[in-house]
């Protein structure tokens, strides 16, 4: 079996640097142990994020630091028992999160996210999977007026400069937006620019159907191995091989383990995050998928119902998984979203591939003619996808990329 490219990962982010490059004329084999869309690409909020024109850094403020070193929040829990492994990130992490740094980091991220609900709406067109996806954006809400009025001061002036639509909603405003609704949020900020997805996971399939009715191939195996050969790499599947002049990784919070035997060491952190669908009670249905600000995380219709996300815990992956962050969300949320009764067996977990300058690596690995790299997007895997799988694309087909790819290159992390 050979190809062009051997695309590794059916992730959102592999699946659409596959369609991008069948799109351009490439032989492309998709390869992952499950099918697409059925690991970290599946349990999102199903946010396509325009909105997120700042990345998510690591608290400065010291009474926030206070509160999570605590350990009782739900927006952020960590593994004691795991710190030492994750302890040199964690302090890359908080060096890259410095104020200028930071902002930095949004000026290199912005053309990403620009892009992302254009380049989805693509991709969707294309596939004819419009039913999946709503506009119409989501909803930031608050339980007390001084953590409001904060937020609003800040996202007033960040929506103005970047041209976002953005809604200040108080309570009488939020009910009526949302009149499902229980008590407990006194106001709201309504972003209305990004999409929402009611199934990321099927979404992701989509976009695979996609890719076979382009040409592409998709093989259900585990990759053990890549080696190189003169002008062809071996791929390691399963006891078989696949033969292609160029390799693309990206396997998210797993691709730090595949590449490692041939040299590079990526400081790459898996943020578990877990989620629970729940029947609703309402007799009105949720319109846009809603976030407790002060509490930290999510509520989303999907198309099972209603999903709540939980916020970060740090650990390390030989870890198993735990119910605590998802029991004190449900809690808080139980009475605002009139959580009817669990509709999942098990709570579902993934890992965020994240970076500590907050960056995906794009591009050519550096060291290995024919290598590249897709992977590390962080909280924004299923948000930029498709914007991934051009920019890639447009490298490895040398035609000229929308946007300087430089902040993403692999590179600088030697």
């Amino acid at each position: 079996m050979d190809a062009d490219v051997v695309v590794i990962g059916a992730g959102i982010v592999g699946v659409s640097v596959a369609v991008h490059l069948a799109l351009r004329g490439r032989r492309v084999i998709l390869v992952d142990r499950r099918s697409p869309g059925e690991e970290t690409s599946f349990g999102n909020a199903g946010l396509i994020e325009r909105a997120s024109v700042v990345p998510y850094g690591f608290p400065r403020d010291l009474a926030t630091l206070v509160r999570y070193a605590g350990n009782r929040q739900t927006a952020l829990r960590y593994d004691v028992r795991a710190l030492p492994s994750f302890l040199p990130w964690l302090a890359r992490y908080w060096h890259h999160s410095a104020p200028q740094r930071l902002a930095r980091a949004s000026q290199d991220m912005l053309p990403l996210i620009a892009h992302s609900v254009s380049e989805h709406d693509k991709l969707i067109a294309l596939a004819g999977l419009q039913p999946l996806v709503r506009s119409g954006g989501w909803i930031e809400a608050f339980r007390t007026a001084a953590a409001f009025e904060k937020r609003l001061a800040i996202c007033r002036p960040l929506a103005l400069h970047h041209g976002l639509e953005m809604q200040p909603l108080d309570q009488a405003g939020l009910e009526k937006t949302e009149p499902g609704l229980g008590p407990g949020f006194c106001g709201a900020i309504h972003w209305i620019d990004p999409k929402s997805v009611t199934d990321p996971g099927l979404l992701t399939k989509g976009y695979a159907g996609l890719l076979a009715r382009l040409g592409g191939q998709i093989v259900g195996a585990e990759v053990s191995q890549i080696t190189p050969g003169g002008e062809m790499w071996r791929v390691h599947a399963d006891g078989a091989q696949i033969a292609a002049r160029e390799v693309v990784i990206a396997q998210g919070p797993w691709s730090g383990e595949l590449i490692a035997p041939l040299g590079y060491r990526i400081p790459l952190m898996g943020k578990r995050g877990y989620h629970m669908h729940y029947q609703s009670e309402s007799e009105v249905a949720q319109r846009f998928p809603v976030v407790d600000s002060e509490v930290g995380y999510v509520v989303a219709p999907m198309r099972r119902g209603l999903r709540l996300t939980t916020g970060v815990e740090l650990s390390s992956a030989a870890r198993a998984p735990t119910p605590i962050q998802l029991e004190r969300a449900e809690r808080k949320a139980k009475g605002i979203f009139r959580l009817g009764r669990r509709l999942d067996d098990q709570p579902w977990m993934g890992r965020r591939p994240c970076t500590p300058d907050m960056r995906p690596l794009i591009g050519p690995a550096g060291r290995h003619k024919g290598l590249w790299f897709a992977f590390g997007h962080n909280h924004h895997g299923l948000t930029l996808g498709p914007v991934t799988g051009r920019l890639l694309a447009e490298m490895m087909t040398q035609g000229k990329p929308f946007t300087d790819p430089t902040p993403y290159s692999p590179g600088r992390f030697g």
